[in-house]
């Protein structure tokens, strides 16, 4: 991601500000600076070599080419399904779609928040993609909440009218959902859906179990709700109730019933003469009823809640996306394959994943998708139509392993199986090795990078960038005449990487561009960040601070004769009023 806003340094203002008179090297620094190749630097690289610090509001710039979807999607995070180069016309649903939820701007934002004790706030952006994904969930809840009577406001802001308020509680990326209690925000962590919202906020509001009497009640929960968690039970009071309770509150967006009635117990496939407390989890899917048969606790409830509310094999779509990536399950098995080929596999995909329930996710990414297929596809360095299984670590590590061989039940059991006892090797992306690397800003490869960057001889500085990065595009120049004033220092490398073609894991970029720093003799440990200004001289700092072999600029020499010409001096005489600048 772009780096935050940072005030240029008051001593680089200070530094500029002083004289520097071109003498001979002895005379022309005063023998109390201690960096004299510093003031060289300021002094040539001027401040035109700025990039600047502070985002741009291209929503694109600094973001990875697929997200690091391990927490609420950013802004940056459009580049996933790719559609969002700026405002369309239906970007939000007509006021008429969303009578229920409130338009909130920096004027009455405070104001509303006082009146309600209760308000949700969606933090949107009009050009994105995942905000008009949730747009007809959000009014669809808030409609549904506002017939129940429920004391709660959804409401909006959009963070490109009004960036203060957005950037003023944290809002990093589009939407974030933020529910304000007494004005005390919490964020919301459940799926972007209207049943999940509902489930969420009611899961706030009110008891934490529910409790079922009669028939045409459990009637409408067994119709309505996608999953829904129900206990038999002999009373709706007590240890077995407070269990229950105490389950519910460890899972958001899932709704919980109680019931003593056998007729309930029925409808929800409970044998009205089994052992009591029972619990069951039903959904509107194929594996439409799970049984719990575990010790009746709370954490031992949740935990079957967890493993069992998702499908066994989810097809990946802006609106599934959230479930997967902030699943608390990471590890993942993937299938990619057209939508014509799909139902030759997916049976078998669903069939294991019954193997390995509360373990892994198993994920179907149709290729042929253009919306979702394609990007995705291109993240994980798939090309062309070929049906593949690859097994993914999550965005902790972003490890990613394929499978090799005849898709079959047995075959990719012990692939999953594997999967789960490390004993797979990953596979990185990597453009070819460059046959020549003679520029001064040398070019690193995921093949290479073993090679150039991890060479415990050499200290090295190592941009990871993007081609279509705004902010990349900017430093570029910068980076380029830092390296050309380091040039023949032979401990120190100046290199890049295109992180969207070249994955490594010593090289994770946490946005574009991630400057990293690898000291010589240190390359097993974590590499340093490039967090300053993004100039000549602060990288040419943070190189000093932190290089293992000390380094000294080899300076073009400011003293030698001109040639013949204008203002030209006699042969072998010095000229006290030359430029370093020119010579550069």
């Amino acid at each position: 991601m772009a780096a935050m806003p940072m005030p240029r340094s008051l001593l680089l203002l200070l530094l500029l500000a002083t004289p520097f008179l071109l003498l001979p090297l002895a005379a022309s620094i005063p023998t109390s600076n201690p960096d004299i190749d510093l003031d060289y630097l300021i002094k040539n690289a001027g401040l035109d070599d700025s990039t600047p610090s502070t985002p741009t509001d291209d929503p694109q710039d600094g973001a990875p080419d697929f997200p690091g979807l391990d927490a609420d999607y950013k802004d940056e995070d459009e580049d996933l399904f790719g559609d969002d180069d700026g405002p369309e016309e239906s970007s939000h649903p007509s006021a008429a779609d969303e009578a229920h939820v409130l338009l909130l701007t920096a004027a009455n934002f405070t104001a509303v928040l006082a009146a309600r004790r209760h308000v949700m706030v969606e933090f949107y952006a009009p050009w994105c993609g995942h905000c008009r994904a949730l747009a007809p969930h959000y009014s669809a809840a808030a409609t549904h909440l506002a017939e129940q009577g429920v004391d709660v406001a959804l409401a909006k802001v959009d963070a490109t009218e009004d960036h203060d308020l957005a950037q003023a509680h944290g809002v990093q990326g589009y939407p974030t959902l933020l529910f304000f209690i007494d004005g005390v925000p919490r964020d919301y962590s459940g799926e972007r859906t209207k049943d999940a919202i509902v489930a969420w906020i009611g899961k706030k509001l009110g008891p934490a179990v529910q409790n079922l009497t009669t028939v045409d009640e459990a009637e409408k929960i067994v119709t309505g709700d996608d999953v829904a968690v129900l206990a038999y039970l002999d009373h709706l009071s007590g240890a077995h109730s407070d269990e229950l309770a105490a389950a519910s509150r460890l899972e958001d967006t899932i709704s919980f019933y109680q019931t003593t009635s056998p007729d309930v117990a029925k409808l929800f496939h409970i044998d009205p003469e089994a052992k009591r407390p029972s619990v069951v989890l039903l959904k509107k899917e194929e594996e439409k009823l799970t049984v719990f048969d575990g010790e009746f606790r709370a954490s031992a409830i949740a935990e079957f809640v967890s493993a069992n509310k998702i499908p066994l094999i989810t097809t990946l779509t802006q609106e599934t996306a959230p479930a997967i990536f902030d699943n608390p399950i990471k590890k993942q098995i993937l299938l990619f394959a057209v939508a014509k080929e799909s139902s030759k596999f997916l049976p078998i995909i669903k069939e294991t994943a019954k193997s390995f329930k509360g373990k892994l996710l198993f994920v179907f990414v149709e290729r042929d998708n253009e919306e979702v297929g394609e990007p995705v596809a291109n993240y994980f360095g798939i090309a062309g139509q070929e049906t593949t299984v690859l097994a993914y670590t999550g965005n902790e590590d972003a490890k990613k392993f394929f499978f090799s061989g005849e898709i079959s039940l047995d075959t990719i059991k012990e692939f999953a199986q594997d999967f789960l006892e490390d004993k797979l090797t990953p596979s990185y992306k990597s453009d070819p090795v460059p046959e020549s690397n003679d520029e001064d800003v040398k070019v690193v490869v995921g093949k290479s990078l073993d090679q150039i960057v991890l060479d415990e001889s050499k200290d090295v500085l190592l941009e990871v960038y993007a081609p279509w990065c705004g902010h990349c595009q900017s430093l570029e120049p910068i980076y380029n005449k830092l390296a050309k004033y380091l040039r023949g220092i032979d401990s120190l490398v100046i290199a890049k990487m295109d992180g969207t073609n070249n994955e490594h894991p010593r090289a994770k970029p946490d946005g574009f561009p991630t400057i990293l720093f690898y000291p010589a003799g240190k390359k097993s440990f974590e590499p340093i960040t490039f967090e300053g200004d993004r100039t000549v001289v602060e990288m040419y700092k943070f190189l000093k601070k932190h290089a293992a072999i000390p380094f000294k600029l080899k300076r073009p020499d400011s003293s030698a004769a001109r040639t013949d010409g204008p203002g030209s001096t006699a042969e072998g005489e010095k000229s006290s009023g030359s430029n370093p600048k020119d010579e550069l």
